[in-house]
């Protein structure tokens, strides 16, 4: 597997919502830059492909179906890491959900708790099972949670879905200042509308979608996974040794206008 720079050598790295999308392009590229992979999702036929793709390439990779909004199957996807690769350096805890759709008022409230519990609920048990793992090694370490421009500002999507990314932003600011005393450091990064399956069901759902959404980017166009998965590489890599506590934007603009 032909290393970009190797700047997640030696780097034993989490990967929630791996088997599509943003997820998957970031397992690829962090086993490309060096680090040993625990993939987690749901889709274990593409997780345990999108695995053996890696270990065909000469990476190192273990896959762990579950859902992120479980606390156990968390917990086992932590443990394998462990057992796997011998410790936890990092995680990407990317696993996402939500849609386009009603006013607030005509949301279901079960759309609302599925979105909460797979954006916030599931970072939320990704940080509860990592964290204690980064301290016990006395190691520091890096987790980059996968938040969005709707934590920033209201996007168009669903109101629920503006609100659980926001708290991502909350939970990510008030888990850095709570464990830098750890050498453990934890950014969000708010990516704008990316090429990602759910983005193109919704495009084939609404056509009109992906030209609005790109307007919105100063590039006006969307992103593509690999744009993200470099962001999400670089912050976890030593090279952002001095960055904790940070929203960074990967949006082509958006939140700058």
């Amino acid at each position: 597997m032909e290393q970009v720079q190797g700047m997640l050598r030696g780097k034993r790295i989490m990967v929630t919502g791996a088997s599509s999308g943003i997820g998957a392009s970031a397992a690829r590229l962090f086993a490309a830059e060096g680090a040993a992979v625990v993939l987690m999702a749901r889709r274990e036929d593409r997780l345990a492909e999108l695995a053996a793709g890696i270990r065909a390439a000469g990476g190192r990779a273990e896959a762990v179906a579950g859902d992120v909004t479980a606390t156990a199957d968390v917990e086992r996807a932590v443990t394998r890491a462990v057992e796997a690769f011998g410790g936890l350096d990092g995680a990407f805890n990317n696993a996402g959900w939500g849609s386009i759709g009603p006013r607030l008022h005509e949301t279901d409230d079960a759309v609302f708790d599925q979105i909460m519990d797979v954006n916030v609920r599931g970072v939320w048990n990704c940080l509860k099972q990592q964290l204690p793992v980064l301290i016990r090694q006395e190691t520091g370490g890096a987790i980059v949670n996968t938040s969005s421009t709707a934590g920033q500002f209201a996007t168009g999507a669903i109101s629920p879905y503006v609100a659980a990314k926001h708290a991502v932003l909350g939970l990510t600011r008030a888990a850095a200042a709570e464990y830098g005393q750890h050498g453990i450091r934890i950014n969000a990064l708010m990516v704008g509308a990316t090429r990602t399956d759910l983005m193109e069901d919704a495009i084939r759902a609404f056509p009109q979608l992906e030209q609005a959404a790109a307007a919105r980017a100063v590039q006006q166009r969307l992103a593509e996974p690999v744009e993200v998965a470099r962001a999400a590489a670089w912050l976890l890599s030593d090279q952002a040794s001095f960055i904790t506590g940070g929203a960074v934007p990967v949006d082509g603009g958006t939140s700058a206008v």
